[in-house]
């Protein structure tokens, strides 16, 4: 049956597709990047406190990923908006924030269950838009030039035959097969975002389920892999590919591409955490040699290294000191020069802003 783009694509076939998906220039690939991803995961106890990691790579995941959707804010905002009791952030902001919170919501229920079902998939849509709407229940959504208008793509219609072919995704998600899990990966994503079961939110969806699968599969044991970056990079290409899986079911050059991002995001990724231990521990040296020894503990340098700005309140939390020591201590951090105050609202929150470039590059 020819594509038309103007008609849903009822016909969307099940995954596995029919041709070849492990041609020689995919299995090369998918091993190539299977080693850097272990390299990443190998990466282990390297930062102290892996909470640090997932909370401020998450935001910058967070932040692509929306980004790609014309949902735009900033690091800066992401980063104060974590740590201030501040219920007035723009809606971008708190649009992105419930990314993170959607992220971590599908991480503790895999760790319970193991299970990539449609429930997953619908409570995750539900916390980034914030809504209770689920799988799309009424015909007219196309997927459109967004210069010209012109429709590219226009999904299966109608709520049974969605819950089928997300169903059969499903399946294949859990069937054992000798399907290398990376070439996997990049099958998953497209199918998922053919059915383009939302109203709104597939796109982020579709790659919070990337690193469920990761996760699912063994690949990483935390949730710090994150393409969206490298997609921004190569928006255009990705587009252009998926597109031309559905139309001419060019499967090589896709799953060529996916693997690239794995390989390419786990090598930038691994990379910035050796930064940021070399960073904290240099810290560490510089602190113990300036601070007054009343003040100075590793497990001080260590807190302020968990997200970019820290605020009393935390090391307070932390057992580090009591309320009236605390702003002391982040006042002599500030002295020598490791954090940075700035008022946010009522608050005084203290940025660390070595830690803040390393995490924007």
């Amino acid at each position: 049956m020819t594509f038309n783009p103007m008609q849903p694509y009822n016909n969307l076939p099940p995954l596995p597709p029919s041709v070849d998906v492990e041609t020689k220039a995919i299995l090369k690939k998918a091993i190539s990047a299977g080693r850097t991803l272990a390299e990443l995961k190998g990466l282990g106890g390297v930062i102290p406190n892996q909470s640090m990691l997932v909370n401020t790579l998450v935001l910058q995941e967070a932040r692509a990923s929306s980004e790609i959707e014309n949902i735009i804010t900033t690091n800066d905002a992401l980063f104060r908006a974590l740590t201030a009791n501040n219920p007035n952030a723009d809606p971008a902001t708190k649009e992105v924030l419930r990314y993170r919170e959607a992220l971590w919501t599908g991480y503790n229920s895999l760790t319970k269950n193991r299970r990539l079902n449609t429930d997953l998939f619908v409570k995750t849509v539900q916390i980034i838009k914030k809504d209770r709407k689920s799988i799309r229940n009424v015909p007219g959504t196309v997927i459109a030039n967004r210069i010209t208008g012109a429709v590219i793509y226009t999904p299966p219609a109608g709520e049974p035959l969605i819950r089928k072919k997300l169903k059969e995704l499903e399946t294949f998600i859990h069937t054992a097969d000798d399907i290398d899990p990376l070439v996997k990966l990049a099958l998953i994503h497209y199918q998922f975002e053919a059915v383009h079961p939302f109203f709104d939110g597939n796109g982020r969806t579709g790659r919070i389920i990337i690193i469920y699968y990761l996760l699912h599969k063994g690949l990483l044991d935390l949730p710090v892999l994150y393409l969206s970056k490298y997609i921004i990079d190569r928006k255009s290409e990705y587009y252009r590919l998926l597109r031309q899986v559905t139309e001419r079911s060019a499967w090589e050059p896709w799953i060529l591409y996916m693997l690239d991002a794995v390989e390419t995001t786990a090598a930038l990724t691994r990379q910035q955490i050796l930064d940021i231990r070399a960073l904290m521990d240099d810290t560490v040296t510089f602190a113990k040699n300036k601070l007054p020894t009343r003040v100075y503990s590793k497990e001080l340098i260590e807190l302020v290294f968990r997200q970019p700005y820290t605020k009393g309140q935390l090391l307070v939390d932390a057992g580090i000191a009591e309320r009236k020591t605390a702003a002391d201590y982040l006042q002599e951090l500030e002295k020598i020069g490791i954090l940075k105050r700035k008022k946010v609202g009522r608050e005084n929150l203290y940025l660390n802003e070595k830690l803040y470039k390393l995490l924007s590059k």
